[in-house]
């Protein structure tokens, strides 16, 4: 193991836990355990699994009005965010590409920010010198663990009853194991569950209490991949990236309507020119969609697609076989005359053409705790 790689403070639970450890944004991570990744995605889908997410990057965004203030580096409505939520953002730069895709909760006084591990140096330049001088950004030393799957309520029950109470998206305060926990039902499984930010001194307590409940197996990346796959989720550096357009990524909805042409707070944020323009005419060349696949070959990242002319129309950017699906799934970039749903494309797997449907996402329908 590179000696050079940081460590979360979890890394002697995983290694206790039979973890395969390899290099991942800069950090040494649990890839996954005994079970195995086909083993470790079924059981979140089941029942409840554990997820270390400490390279994630955790801010806080203060000062007299944080919500207009970030407004000016996202598309999204933050200042219309009620205290107690969390909202999905984008980072755009001046082209309209996507520097990074990020959660911002309103916590009344502040706001807090996560950030994507291998973004975060650079987003907190980005926060830091794209923000006016009247708001501060401060990198938390916090711990973040991710507790996913249908029966991650029965866990929560147990360890702080008052979270149950919250419902996808919302984002609370809260005392237990004798430190304060901050806990949003959310996650990148497309299950029920929650994201615990906790001090780092509390992480090893929290995290072992959590897998010694009956429900709860520790999952590393690999399951966490298939998980958000199934899911419609986009991992960035892959599905997203400096050179992809909201509109072209399929995130229209995360650019706030009072953003839009004609909203109340028009534009503002970095790339706008490029962005609006794309979201109201719908005219753009290419699109993220999803691709399902028969038989069981997985069909990878970098994986061309054709059209049935043997013309290429596009690449795969995420691809696994799909466990709940019990197929090959697939995210890609296809020129728009190809986006259609049904459309079928074929895959070139080692010389094979292989087909696959152009389908709705999330492949697996999701299940969030709305209330």
């Amino acid at each position: 193991m590179d000696d050079d790689l940081h460590q979360t403070p979890l890394h002697d639970l995983h290694l206790s836990l039979g973890a395969k450890m390899v290099p991942f944004a800069g950090y040494s991570m649990p890839v996954q355990y005994a079970l195995g990744v086909k083993k470790e995605h079924e059981h979140t889908r089941n029942a409840c699994g554990l997820f270390d997410v400490s390279h994630m990057g955790q801010l806080l965004i203060s000062g007299p009005t944080p919500a207009q203030a970030i407004e000016t580096l996202v598309p999204a409505d933050i200042v219309g965010l009620p205290a107690g939520m969390q909202r999905y953002a984008l980072f755009t730069g001046n082209e309209g590409g996507i520097l990074d895709d990020l959660m911002i909760v309103n916590r009344g006084d502040d706001l807090y920010v996560v950030v994507n591990a291998a973004c975060k140096d650079q987003d907190v330049t980005h926060l830091r010198t794209g923000l006016d001088a009247a708001h501060q950004v401060e990198v938390l030393d916090r711990s973040l663990l991710a507790l996913q799957g249908p029966q991650a309520k029965d866990v929560m029950a147990r360890l702080c009853p008052a979270a149950c109470d919250l419902v996808f998206m919302r984002h609370g305060q809260f005392d237990a194991l004798g430190t304060t926990l901050w806990i949003s039902r959310s996650g990148y499984t497309g299950e029920d569950g929650f994201e615990i930010s906790v001090p780092k001194d509390a992480a090893e307590t929290l995290a072992r209490w959590l897998v010694e409940q009956p429900e709860v197996e520790p999952i590393g990346l690999g399951a966490r991949d298939s998980l958000r796959l199934e899911a419609g989720l986009c991992l960035y550096g892959h599905d997203l990236d400096t050179h992809t357009t909201p509109a072209e990524a399929s995130l229209i909805w995360a650019v706030g309507k009072v953003r839009r042409i004609g909203g109340e707070r028009e534009g503002g944020f970095p790339g706008a020119d490029v962005i609006l323009p794309q979201i109201d005419t719908k005219r753009i060349v290419r699109k993220r969609v999803g691709l399902v696949g028969e038989g069981r070959a997985p069909v990878r990242e970098g994986t061309r697609l054709y059209d049935d002319a043997d013309r290429h129309v596009g690449q795969v950017t995420s691809g696994s076989f799909g466990p709940t699906l019990g197929k090959p799934v697939a995210m890609a970039y296809v020129d728009v005359e190809w986006a259609g749903v049904e459309t079928t494309l074929y895959a070139d797997v080692r010389g094979k053409r292989l087909p696959m449907r152009v389908t709705r996402m999330p492949f697996v329908p999701a299940n969030y705790y709305r209330g």
